[in-house]
């Protein structure tokens, strides 16, 4: 006679999602909240400006990419808020796509005109959305809206210095690779990162892979910090991949080398 033993195993962590406002769009996000009563801690999560398709993020399905940093929040005890911007994922019916607007701006005027755009994109709709999904967060039923901070990763770590600019509650702030691929193109968009940088008041993480396609943002800004002896921590970690779109997406590829570091900043600053 034969016998069968069941195995257990994790159950899925199924997010909910939820509808926010932002002007007259309506947006989806991913909402996680860690088991209990709360009131937690949360983060607010910005991604990139996409891939090929408004589907994708750093080479992943979009979702796909909310789904596999859920968990490390989870477990480090924070509420986690994947928020899908205007054109993209599950907002997709919900504007344009952001790489499709830049496509459009550099075809008919030129790369000049292809960066002035993302600046305004970054200052103005995607900034609002940012700001939108903020307010959400703070109303959240067992949430903490006094232990809130934001992360973003290229474009969306751009948002997330913007976005501590413009509300000085939130308690700290983490970019991953922000501006790597844009820093050195366009001279208006260091003025303004550097000018939300002098404005901030949350403490800023800064880090990247060596192999991105530049630290300089990084380094820029956190000599800019460091002079106006702002708390930030500056990380640039070991070589990622085989090529700079691989270390710039190392936020998903090398998740065990800046794991322990974030989430000690995050318990630092967000937490105590």
């Amino acid at each position: 006679m034969s016998v069968a033993f069941a195995i257990d195993s994790p159950a899925p962590i199924v997010p909910e999602t939820v509808v926010i406002p932002s002007g007259n769009l309506r947006l989806k996000a991913f909402f996680w909240k860690p088991t209990g009563r709360g009131p937690f801690p949360a983060v607010l999560f910005c991604h990139g400006s996409g891939g090929a398709d408004a589907g994708h993020t750093a080479g992943l399905p979009i979702t796909e990419a909310a789904e596999k940093l859920a968990p490390l929040f989870l477990k480090h005890g924070y509420a986690f808020l994947y928020l899908f911007r205007r054109g993209q994922g599950l907002s997709a019916d919900e504007g344009t796509f952001m790489q499709d607007l830049l496509k459009r701006e550099e075809a008919t005027k030129g790369k000049e005109d292809r960066q002035h755009l993302q600046l305004i994109l970054a200052t103005r709709d995607h900034l609002d959305d940012v700001m939108a999904a903020l307010s959400f967060l703070k109303a959240a039923p067992a949430i903490d809206r006094k232990r809130i901070a934001i992360a973003g990763h290229s474009f969306g770590g751009q948002l997330t210095l913007l976005a501590i600019e413009r509300d000085n509650t939130v308690r700290a702030a983490v970019t991953f690779a922000a501006a790597a691929n844009s820093w050195e193109r366009s001279a208006e968009l260091r003025d303004r990162l550097l000018a939300a940088a002098d404005k901030a008041t949350a403490p800023i993480m800064l880090i990247q892979a060596v192999n991105d396609y530049s630290t300089a943002p990084s380094y820029a800004l956190a000599d800019e910090l460091e002079r106006l002896q702002k708390p930030h921590l500056l990380k640039i970690y070991s070589p990622v991949g085989r090529t700079s779109e691989d270390a710039h997406n190392f936020l998903y590829l090398a998740i065990p080398q800046w794991e322990d570091d974030v989430f000690r900043f995050l318990n630092e600053h967000v937490k105590r």
